[in-house]
Formats: C-alpha cells, structure tokens, sequence
C-alpha cells in the first residue's frame, strides 16, 4: 500500500469528501491506495483522512413547518435551512401553483432533500422524533429518493439539551429565553396556517419569516450546547 506523505496535497476530486459512503469509484480508490501513519488505508481509517488533511463537515440547521404534526394528514408548509457560518440561508414554501397542481407539497419535498444533500451533517431541534420522520414519509408519499442511512448525519439538539441543561422545558424558545434572556421565535395565528396550507401566499410568507427565525435559535442553541456534547456519526 502507497503511504501518503502528510506533505502531499489532495488531488482535486477528493476535495469535499466528508463521508465514505458518498464516495465515488475514483475517490474510494485513491482511498484505498493511501494510507496514514497507523498503516492502514484511509477506505479503513477514514477519520485519519478527516484528520489528515483537517477536513470540516459541512453542517446545515433544518427547520420545518407542517400543516399537522403527522405526515399521512399534513404537508410541509415550509422549509429552512442555515450554513454553519449563518449567512446563507436556503428556504422554500408552498405556493398557489403546487395546491392548484394537486402535488400538494411534492415540490418542497424534493427542493428541501436537494437543499439537505448539499450539507454532510443536518442539525435539528426533536428532529429524530417529528423533522426527519415526517419528511421521509412525505418523500415516500410522493415516491421521491430520501438519503439513506449513512448519507447523511443528524445532531438533535433537543437531545442535547434533555442531557446537559436542567429547564422546565427543551423547547428550542425556552432554551434560548433561559440561556441568552430572549428568543428569535414568532407567534403566528391559527387562520394563517390554515390559509398557507390553501396557497395564500402572504400566509405562507408568514409561515415562512417564523420559519426563518426558528433556524437562528437553533444555530444559537447548537454552538452554545456543542462544548459539552460530541457529535457521532448518528444518521438521520
């Protein structure tokens, strides 16, 4: 086996890999035949070539907002998602045209999954037991392709919370309220989701903005929590 030098630089197609199983024939091959100092190739040792050649995650803050809180009655009304850096901030929600389509949500659905793919760790906020589910259900629905396991990772910092903080609530507001004294979340009103779920788009709008400030709270939440917890390799 070819022992790479800690001096040689990564050829451009292994630029951005983050996980083994997003590899390509090319790049699992280079993997293969180059190894780090615990002799052992990096397709084996796979975190010395993270390590190696100080590789970061590419980490996106998910939010979504939903007609009802399970998949086979609701839709998803809205999505967002936040860079690591909280500068860019991809987002979509339900217009006219996909209630009038009869597709329901089906476009959301699938620009939401494309939106997830260009990150290699998704963070949410109870994400394992509502964000996550319920989009995989909806993608099945509509018979789209959902990230299988190992494709993608998954931090929940509500679980985070529930192990290092003493609160009355792991809410994502009541975190943010106890810890920095305010938060970024909005009230909307009952007719609006009513109305964004039929296409109004000013409704939507309004689902959307509250949408939006969720993700800068939970951005907030997971840098504050993160020196206290580790992020595994756990898969949505």
């Amino acid at each position: 086996m070819h022992k790479l030098r800690y001096t040689e630089s990564l050829p451009n197609y292994m630029q951005g890999l983050t996980n083994i199983k997003r590899a390509t024939n090319m790049q699992y091959d280079w993997l293969y035949s180059h190894g780090c100092f615990h002799r052992h190739s990096y397709s084996r040792h796979f975190n010395c070539f993270l390590k190696d050649f100080d590789i970061k995650e590419r980490i996106g803050f998910l939010d979504i907002e939903t007609s009802n809180l399970k998949a086979n009655f609701g839709i998803v009304l809205s999505w967002c998602i936040l860079d690591e850096n909280g500068k860019t901030l991809l987002k979509d929600y339900i217009k006219k045209a996909d209630v009038e389509s009869g597709g329901e949500d089906d476009r959301l659905i699938y620009t939401c999954i494309s939106a997830m793919e260009l990150y290699d760790r998704i963070v949410t906020h109870y994400g394992t037991y509502f964000d996550i589910p319920f989009l995989r259900t909806r993608a099945l629905i509509h018979k789209l392709d959902f990230p299988e396991r190992g494709t993608l990772y998954h931090t929940d910092v509500w679980k985070w919370a529930r192990k290092t903080l003493c609160l009355h609530s792991n809410r994502q507001d009541v975190i943010a309220e106890s810890l920095y004294g305010k938060t970024e979340k909005t009230r909307i009103s009952h007719p609006a989701w009513r109305k964004a779920m039929m296409g109004d788009e000013k409704a939507a709008l309004e689902v959307l903005d509250h949408n939006e400030h969720d993700v800068f709270d939970l951005r907030k939440n997971y840098l504050t929590l993160l020196p206290y917890n580790n992020n595994t390799r756990t898969s949505i």
